[in-house]
């Protein structure tokens, strides 16, 4: 299987296949930190800014026909999707309210006020978050939760899923199928949480419309997440600045 991906979210999901027994044939990233760290261990790995450049060494290298994408920022395009690979994302948000970046999509959870959320598995297609959801990993967003505890819970579901569903998608057995989200199919309850949403860096320029929110000061409370986050953190930092002139 080959991983692509960045951060320790992909490290820790390549340690975790080799020590299950499952070979892995390459690692691409597009951080060479991540290729270092993992170059220590014994997974190949490769630095890559583009993906869908390697389509073809990727489809001569990967073993057993399996793509995982872990915390990645890149997107499969068609060299890549035409090659018959079975490619599986682990999604820092529940699908579909949560497609995008997980960075813009847990802040506006908190200021939708979004009961839930979590980890989803989900088919890689030509669109972004829109394949064909596989499992979830959900849990409860409290009254007073705060964007990084949202966050970082959101990152430990994503490794728990891939943990609790590696060995099924290697051994191409069916995973437990979700339960619909409120709202949505056959359930007559509306909730607002459960529909269809995207949040790229477009959205942030929506921000300023949110800061009278009463929810406003604990979603963007990015605490020990700022370092990580800098597209939100810089979205907030010209807030504040806009607000306050010199």
């Amino acid at each position: 299987m080959i991983f692509v991906g960045r951060g320790s979210l992909l490290v820790r999901a390549v340690q975790f296949a080799q020590s299950a027994g499952h070979q892995v044939d390459v690692v691409c990233s597009d951080a060479p930190v991540d290729a270092r760290t993992l170059a220590r261990g014994s997974a190949p790995y490769a630095v890559v800014a583009d993906i869908n450049a390697h389509a073809d060494r990727l489809a001569a290298e990967c073993t057993d026909g399996i793509v995982w994408s872990i915390n990645n920022h890149m997107i499969f395009r068609a060299p890549v999707l035409d090659t018959g690979l079975r490619i599986y994302n682990i999604h820092n948000g529940l699908l579909p309210q949560h497609r995008g970046l997980p960075s813009v999509a847990v802040l506006f959870a908190l200021l939708n006020g979004d009961p839930e959320y979590g980890a989803t598995l989900h088919e890689v297609d030509a669109g972004i978050d829109t394949g064909r959801v596989l499992a979830e990993q959900r849990f409860p967003v409290a009254p007073e939760a705060r964007y990084h505890q949202v966050l970082l819970r959101g990152v430990q579901a994503c490794h728990q899923l891939f943990q609790s569903s590696l060995q099924a998608v290697a051994d191409g057995r069916p995973l437990e199928r979700p339960e619909p989200a409120p709202g949505t199919g056959t359930d007559t309850g509306t909730a607002a949480a459960a529909r269809p949403g995207y949040y790229g860096l477009r959205a942030l320029r929506r921000l300023s419309a949110y800061t009278g929110h009463p929810a406003y000061a604990r979603a963007t409370d990015l605490g020990v997440a700022a370092p990580y986050v800098p597209e939100v953190a810089d979205a907030l930092s010209q807030l504040r600045g806009a607000a306050h002139p010199r």
